[in-house]
């Protein structure tokens, strides 16, 4: 992974977020790059008049300069290779602009245009929408220890083996590699077991080791974060929305439970 991108935003855990960026940066030896986002589509969509939203114009420019001031003296001293993008577009169509070439795009859980009240709609969409894995992360993590133990959720399903492939440079540096799968029906045309992924992971020399996790009246979101906790893992992998999206919103599904409370990293890849 050569090639990062970082969602920035003046909230209070955007230093965490640039602090755990780094570590990555400087583990991959990876250039990182930073793009700031002018929140306007949400004010819009708050029916802002026009005076209004001409009044907060002059208010967001500055939001954005004391934003780059603080970024560049974070970054001044840390030996890793970054530039700066400013842009006025809703932050998912910013970011997916310059994704194209990236090998992973990091955010954060929450979502800080309301106040970070609500999971993260740019984090989902980026999952379905990027060409790379999306590395989500919890409101209070602030650095990123790539050793630590991993969990991959499994299900046999095309999202959760590509989720798995994006994931081999982190797999690679995890002193252990769990494979947890959820008892549950699935659907047979697309149910690989898990000794399939664990198999793929050892033509790259990584080990693992497959737990099958109990049916429990806990939801599969609650059930994988328990046994990432349990083993002390400092990354989930998941394939994202294995089903319809408009199904995911009305029915809730793993995905979106796994971010409505995230305690662990996660890697996301459709």
């Amino acid at each position: 992974m050569k090639s990062i991108l970082f969602n920035a935003f003046s909230d209070e855990g955007h230093s965490k977020r640039l602090d755990v960026a780094l570590d990555l940066a400087r583990n991959f030896d990876a250039s990182l790059t930073v793009v700031s986002v002018v929140p306007y589509e949400v004010l819009i969509g708050d029916g802002l008049s026009d005076a209004a939203f001409a009044a907060m114009i002059p208010i967001w420019r500055e939001e954005a300069r004391e934003l780059r001031e603080q970024t560049e003296q974070d970054l001044a001293n840390e030996g890793v290779s970054w530039r700066w993008i400013e842009s006025s577009s809703p932050a998912t169509d910013a970011i997916l602009e310059h994704s194209p070439l990236a090998d992973l795009i990091i955010i954060g859980a929450r979502d800080p245009r309301r106040g970070g009240r609500v999971p993260s709609h740019t984090a989902g969409d980026l999952a379905i929408l990027a060409d790379c894995p999306v590395l989500v992360l919890p409101e209070a993590q602030s650095r990123f220890d790539i050793t630590a133990p991993a969990l991959v959720a499994w299900d046999g399903s095309p999202e959760a083996s590509h989720a798995l492939k994006s994931a081999v440079p982190f797999l690679k540096e995890s002193s252990e590699v769990f494979f947890a799968s959820v008892k549950e029906k699935k659907d047979a045309r697309f149910d690989l077991p898990p000794v399939s992924g664990a198999d793929y992971l050892s033509r790259y020399g990584i080990r693992s080791e497959i737990v099958e996790i109990a049916e429990s009246s806990k939801d599969v979101a609650t059930q994988l974060t328990d046994a990432a906790l349990a083993r002390r893992c400092g990354l989930i992998v998941m394939g994202a929305y294995g089903r319809m999206r408009l199904a995911e919103r009305i029915f809730g599904g793993v995905t979106r439970s796994m971010l409505t409370d995230l305690q662990v990293p996660l890697l996301l890849r459709h």
